[in-house]
C-alpha cells in the first residue's frame, strides 16, 4: 500500500486511520506565520460513519486504505436509504443519508457512480465532479436588480437541491454544478 502525503490528502481519498478505513470529508491547507503549514481534516470512518476532525503537519505520512473500487447505478430512493446497483455483479445495495452526505442532493435515476467496498462490501459512490441538472424553478431577473455585477439568484434544480445561480439562468435550461460544492460552474 502507498503512503500519502499532505499534499495527497484530497476530498474523496480514502486512508487509514486508527487502524479504520476512512474517507476525506474536508481538507484545508493552512499556513501557520512562520512555522510549517498544517492540514485539517475531516475524515469519516467508512465503518461506522462517525466523523473525526484531525489537523496533520507537514512531515505526516498516511497508508492509502486498501479499497476496492467498480461502478455502479442509482435506483431510487425510500425515507431513509439510497439503493444503488453494482454494474459488474448486477447485486443491489443501499446507503443511508449520512453515508452519502451532500452527495444524496444531486443523483439522478441511472446515473453512472463510482463504487468504492471494503472487504467486498460498498461503503461509498463517488459522483463526477461537474453533473448537468435541469432547472425546475426559478424567478426571473427584472430590469433594474443587475446593475451590481455579480448578482445572484435562487434556483431549484430537478434533484429539489436549492442553489445561487446569475440571474440569466432561466427556468427549464440545464446548468452544470460541481457535485463536490454544490455550486453552480456554467451553462450546459
Amino acid at each position: 500500500m502507498a503512503t500519502l502525503g499532505m499534499n495527497d490528502l484530497k476530498l474523496g481519498r480514502t486512508v487509514t486511520w486508527k487502524g479504520a478505513p476512512h474517507i476525506v470529508v474536508f481538507a484545508q491547507h493552512v499556513q501557520m506565520g512562520r512555522g510549517g503549514a498544517i492540514l485539517r481534516t475531516k475524515l469519516k470512518n467508512l465503518l461506522t460513519g462517525n466523523v473525526y476532525e484531525e489537523t496533520f503537519k507537514s512531515g505526516d505520512r498516511l497508508e492509502e486504505a486498501d479499497m476496492g473500487r467498480g461502478k455502479a447505478s442509482y435506483l431510487y430512493s425510500d425515507d431513509t436509504q439510497y439503493h444503488f446497483m453494482d454494474s459488474e455483479s448486477f447485486d443491489q445495495f443501499s446507503l443511508s443519508e449520512d453515508d452519502l452526505g451532500m452527495r444524496k442532493h444531486f443523483l439522478k435515476e441511472g446515473v453512472e457512480l463510482d463504487l468504492v467496498t471494503y472487504e467486498g462490501r460498498p461503503v461509498s459512490v463517488t459522483l463526477p465532479i461537474k453533473m448537468p441538472f435541469v432547472v425546475t424553478q426559478t424567478i426571473d431577473a427584472s430590469r433594474g436588480n443587475t446593475a451590481q455585477g455579480n448578482v445572484l439568484k435562487d434556483a431549484t434544480i430537478e434533484t429539489g437541491y436549492t442553489l445561487k445561480v446569475p440571474l440569466f439562468v432561466k427556468q427549464g435550461e440545464k446548468i452544470i454544478i460541481n457535485t463536490e460544492t454544490g455550486e453552480y460552474v456554467e451553462r450546459a
